[in-house]
């Protein structure tokens, strides 16, 4: 039975969260794993699947603020030079990291019977790759900066983009119109968005933010101007149709070569507050329950299997002029769907369009793709791990 209630609800969630996830994170780290994974799994024990205590719903501003928070973090660590620089191969990479993703979930699905819009909305799940968790993974081996993260990062804004226009048309094939005008005014938006801030939005920040400044008293001034630009890209984001993590990653990205190293400090701090709870809102969302149906338990199975391939081989080839060492980093860092896939499998669930069993194969593909792309990660980079970054200062 859910512990809690009334007004004890929030802070016992809370505390029950975070100590597990510090907990299992450690015990991850003791075994060699990254830490995220003990965190999502302190979400799996906490939830439906193993003890009830915090019901998936609880903390869910929470884990949205914990994941803009995050990004917010990873882009104050990124020029936007480096992400225009990247943007060539990024592209290559975003593109077949979607195609190949989408034609095998489709293939897949529709070759278990399902039918064709179903399986589509199973290819678009597919599709987008959560950053959220590549982001804190490379932020902890303290390779942020080093080529083939510049390349996941920029590539992991354009699929964000790419993902939208498939699920926009795979959810209107699915009400039976294709509005093409309307997809091509929000793919232009979403991509001028982008365009826009990483365009503009360092030079505009580094000649306002002094300004502002100056006319602040207050003590932490320049950090409470960057969370209001945090806010405000993420809502223009929101509106523009891109997610409002990109308008967070973009709103770091815009203030990187501005802010104070004071700036960083507070958003590290902030971030480790909030950053376990959307790790452990994506255990949360997983009910293992659903697996002792063999069927279901083989199409997970076969779809996560089929979720990891994709992406490595797809992404991979996008980069395989770098050589084959970065192209498998680049592979790696585009795995894990988290989140995303699970906003996906949502939408077609309130859609009507797709069973509850293809929605617990999206949740166990999400979930799991979460789970292995660190581990490949800490195998594809290992070799030139560093310190974590906490700060600028460790910026090369």
């Amino acid at each position: 039975m859910t512990i809690g209630h009334g007004a004890a609800e929030l802070p016992l969630a809370m505390l029950l969260v975070l100590g597990a996830a510090k907990l299992l994170g450690e015990l991850a780290e003791s075994l060699k794993m990254p830490n995220i994974v003990g965190e999502i799994a302190a979400g799996v024990l906490l939830g439906p699947s193993v003890l009830a205590l915090v019901k998936p719903g609880a903390i869910r501003e929470l884990a949205d603020l914990g994941v803009m928070f995050l990004l917010f973090r990873v882009g104050l660590e990124v020029r936007a030079s480096d992400l225009v620089k990247a943007g060539k191969t990024a592209s290559v990479v975003a593109t077949l990291g979607v195609i190949v993703p989408l034609v095998m979930g489709y293939g897949i699905y529709r070759w278990s019977g399902a039918s064709n819009i179903e399986s589509l909305f199973v290819g678009a799940a597919m599709v987008a790759t959560s950053v959220g968790i590549t982001a804190q993974v490379l932020a902890g081996m303290g390779l942020l900066n080093v080529l083939a993260s510049r390349i996941i990062l920029a590539a992991a804004v354009i699929d964000d983009i790419l993902g939208l226009i498939v699920l926009s048309i795979v959810s209107s094939l699915a009400q039976g119109t294709v509005n093409v005008l309307q997809l091509a005014s929000t793919a232009a938006l979403s991509i001028g968005f982008t365009v826009f801030v990483l365009s503009v939005g360092s030079k505009t920040v580094g000649s306002i933010l002094p300004k502002l400044q100056k006319h602040m008293k207050g003590i932490e001034s320049q950090f409470s101007l960057a969370l209001i630009l945090l806010f405000a890209l993420a809502l223009l984001a929101s509106y523009a149709g891109v997610a409002a993590i990109i308008g967070a990653f973009l709103a770091g990205v815009a203030l990187s070569e501005t802010v104070a190293p004071r700036v960083h400090v507070l958003a590290q701090g902030v971030s480790e507050l909030l950053v376990p709870f959307f790790l452990a809102g994506i255990g949360l969302a997983l009910d293992i329950n659903v697996l002792k149906d063999p069927k279901v338990l083989g199409l997970a199975v076969l779809i996560t299997v089929a979720a990891v391939v994709s992406k490595f081989i797809g992404c991979g080839l996008g980069a395989w002029p770098l050589g084959f060492t970065e192209a498998k980093r680049i592979g790696a860092g585009m795995v894990p769907r988290g989140e995303v896939g699970m906003v996906v499998a949502q939408i077609g669930a309130a859609m009507g369009t797709i069973s509850q069993q293809a929605y617990a194969v999206v949740v166990v593909m999400a979930v799991m793709t979460t789970v292995i792309a660190p581990i490949l990660l800490k195998w594809t980079f290992g070799s030139i791990a560093r310190e974590p970054q906490e700060s600028p200062l460790t910026i090369e």
